[in-house]
């Protein structure tokens, strides 16, 4: 591949040899070092090709042998330049396509998103321009270092970032942490806490690890009611109280709670009927503006808008500010329509099936469905409530103010004991 390159750029020729003793031409050729390819035999003469400098060491081998060439064709740099010679506009705009291409890389053009799942990518890059980070900006101005802490210290969630430079692309790749519920779970062990109620409930079960359990299964509680005290108290062998020691309660509590739900719709719905006509418009994007192209336009009442955008690139991250906007509108109409009994109540029970996913996602086991649907003439409702079991222990930090006026009246207790 280097040597087909090399061999354009110092130019050669296809030539055609006739004459006397051609044999011996090549003969000579060989002996002197010159270089000859694609060399073919044709009925009464030979074909191949030869570099413009090995061409012009030929004369005196053309007369001792009393051969002929002939020039088929002239291939490479030097004659493409003297060809064009005299086209300085020509070259002039190759020129100054190179220098705008040098240019338009010292910025950043495109912005790529990686790993994240918690937030969108608008999300990411509207937090990045608030910062000084957008298309456009220099890649000299760029600190990546400084991007990926700045995206660490922002979200509580992302565990790890990078940020490079590839072309004119910046590519973010991050991390988040997808442990849910994992705040409530992950205790200081410098830090007294108790655990208590989120929610009006009935125990159903508990599981302590360290503190003192205050409930016991099947005990009904009110939200904020203590359920686990980040206490431990130490006795001697006569029953006497020696200390407290202090820790953050640890406990799996669960909970039956209900969760009421409540959900109507009208019988009579809008639905589209697509017509199968549809339009195309398209947008230049220039330097991150749109210039709307002169032709097209919705004349669609009622339509669906699909937008795709391609931008301009040489390899695979190198991107330039510009490309191309396309929108296919799909035209529809709506017809007025009506749910029967069995579609509002099949629909009603797709909405009712979706709350208790969402629910079981966090954690919440459902016992007990007295949710009733009655598809009526004009309403469809959906109303009742949900028996569950569901974690209710809730963090409450102690401070250093209630341990200490807690040790005091300990301290009272034991002098008046004593």
């Amino acid at each position: 591949m280097f040597a087909e390159k090399l061999k354009y750029l110092q130019g050669y020729v296809l030539v055609q040899l006739t004459g006397y003793a051609p044999e011996r031409f090549l003969n000579l050729c060989s002996k002197r070092n010159i270089l000859i390819w694609n060399l073919e035999y044709k009925e009464d003469h030979y074909r191949f090709c030869i570099s413009v400098k090995g061409f012009k060491q030929l004369k005196p081998i053309l007369r001792k042998t009393k051969t002929k060439l002939r020039i088929l064709h002239r291939y490479g740099l030097p004659f493409f330049l003297h060809r064009y010679r005299k086209r300085k506009v020509f070259f002039a705009g190759i020129v100054l396509c190179m220098v705008s291409l040098y240019i338009m890389s010292l910025f950043i053009w495109n912005i790529e998103v990686q790993g994240n799942l918690h937030r969108t990518d608008n999300t990411i890059l509207k937090f990045l321009q608030e910062n000084h980070v957008s298309l456009g900006t220099p890649k000299s101005r760029l600190d990546c270092t400084g991007i990926e802490e700045l995206l660490r210290s922002n979200y509580d969630d992302v565990i790890w970032a990078s940020v490079k430079i590839r072309g004119t692309c910046l590519v973010i790749d991050i991390q988040e942490n997808l442990v849910t519920n994992y705040e409530s779970s992950v205790v200081h062990e410098d830090t007294p806490s108790n655990l208590i109620a989120e929610k009006d409930a009935e125990i159903y079960s508990i599981l302590t690890r360290k503190g003192t359990p205050l409930v016991e299964k099947g005990a009904v509680v009110k939200k904020g009611d203590l359920l686990v005290e980040g206490k431990i108290s130490i006795f001697n062998d006569s029953g006497e109280l020696i200390q407290n020691q202090y820790c953050p309660a640890d406990a799996d509590i669960l909970g039956i709670t209900y969760y009421s739900y409540a959900d109507d719709f009208s019988m009579n719905y809008e639905d589209k009927e697509f017509t199968g006509k549809e339009k195309i418009f398209c947008e230049l994007l220039l330097f991150q503006k749109r210039i709307a192209l002169p032709f097209g336009k919705n004349e669609f009442r009622h339509s669906d808008r699909i937008t795709t955008e391609h931008l301009l690139r040489i390899g695979k991250k190198f991107y330039l500010p510009l490309g191309l906007s396309k929108e296919v509108s799909k035209e529809y109409k709506l017809r007025q329509k009506a749910y029967t009994k069995e579609e509002a109540e099949k629909l009603a029970g797709r909405k009712l099936k979706e709350f208790c996913e969402k629910l079981e996602q966090k954690g919440v086991q459902i016992i007990e469905n007295n949710v009733i649907i009655v598809a009526g003439e004009k309403k469809c409702t959906a109303k009742g409530e949900l028996k569950v079991i569901e974690p209710i222990g809730s963090r409450q930090s102690m401070t250093m103010t209630e341990i200490q006026q807690e040790g005091q009246i300990t301290d009272e207790s034991d002098r008046n004991d004593n």
